[in-house]
């Protein structure tokens, strides 16, 4: 993609220095993330005992010549990783000049996003609300909750922010074998296609009636959320497109990481085998066909999942 020298956008938040706070992951308000395939744990928080004696063997352990804060640093953390997911140590690497460049290259994805976004809602008379993405390292608290670098990228609805750890695309690329600048310009704009969806009134509309459903149907539900999500991603390509900043193969990047991140694919990888009552993102035929939908006409009436006898 061709995106060096093109306006950045101001709605980036950079926390990856910052540290996150406990909690229960997407405890108010569900997320809408990419999938990553097996199931996570969050512990529990420490009693004030605790924090006493661990306050108490920290000065102790100076007073004797120890570091304990040198020796956690270099011993690595704590965290937690979903079953099949390498978490790397983005923390480490936050100020290197990869991820710098990854950075810029998210910023200049979300303001060209910004751009196609503007312009459809203004031609329908409408204003449209710019999001924030947030850039963080292992962990974050977002008004949906804590969430943790294995969560995958998401998009919280209660604070109209996407949010992303980088060290994500280094999994995009060797885990689901989606590399490519355009496969993570994708991942940006299905994200912000659940930004749309909440202006527009599709994700408060599912949050509600998904209280009332069976699981079943919830996950049936979930897949046409998320199938539109990939279908806006789509749009924004067309424009994209049109804008000619899109290189010989980047198409092919985004289609591939829409395959590679299908429910059926991720379980196949992941467990061997597939549980399709389970799916809640959708197949990877029918992700790539939703993305190249959206790809082929440009129009929002097109990416009518809901309407669709078989999305």
């Amino acid at each position: 993609m061709e995106w060096k020298g093109r306006r950045q956008s101001s709605n980036v938040e950079d926390q990856r220095d910052s540290d996150g706070a406990g909690g229960s992951p997407f405890g108010r308000g569900g997320g809408f993330r990419i999938p990553m395939g097996g199931g996570g744990r969050t512990g529990g928080g420490l009693s004030f005992g605790t924090i006493i004696f661990l306050v108490a063997l920290y000065f102790l352990l100076r007073m004797m010549g120890v570091d304990l804060l040198q020796v956690l640093g270099e011993g690595g953390g704590g965290q937690v990783n979903l079953p099949g997911f390498e978490q790397t140590e983005s923390a480490s690497r936050a100020n290197s000049p990869a991820q710098e460049e990854t950075k810029q290259f998210m910023a200049t994805v979300l303001a060209e996003t910004e751009d196609v976004w503007n312009g459809i809602f203004q031609a329908s008379g409408a204003q449209y609300e710019e999001p924030k993405l947030v850039l963080f390292s292992n962990s974050i608290q977002s008004a949906c909750g804590f969430a943790s670098a294995a969560t995958g990228p998401f998009y919280c609805p209660g604070d109209h922010k996407v949010y992303l750890d980088m060290a994500f695309f280094d999994e995009l690329a060797k885990r689901f074998d989606a590399a490519g600048d355009f496969a993570q310009a994708y991942v940006v704009a299905h994200e912000v296609g659940h930004h749309v969806q909440n202006l527009t009134g599709v994700l408060p509309k599912f949050n509600r009636a998904r209280q009332q459903m069976s699981e079943a149907d919830a996950n049936q539900m979930s897949i046409r959320v998320e199938l539109q999500a990939d279908c806006y991603a789509g749009i924004w390509g067309k424009y994209t497109e049109q804008k000619g900043l899109l290189d010989t193969g980047d198409l092919a990047e985004a289609l591939n990481a829409a395959v590679q991140i299908g429910d059926d694919t991720i379980q196949r990888r992941t467990q061997g085998y597939v549980v399709p009552e389970s799916f809640n993102h959708g197949t990877s035929e029918q992700r790539q066909r939703w993305f190249k939908r959206g790809f082929d006409t440009g129009r929002v009436q097109d990416c009518d999942t809901f309407q669709a006898a078989n999305p």
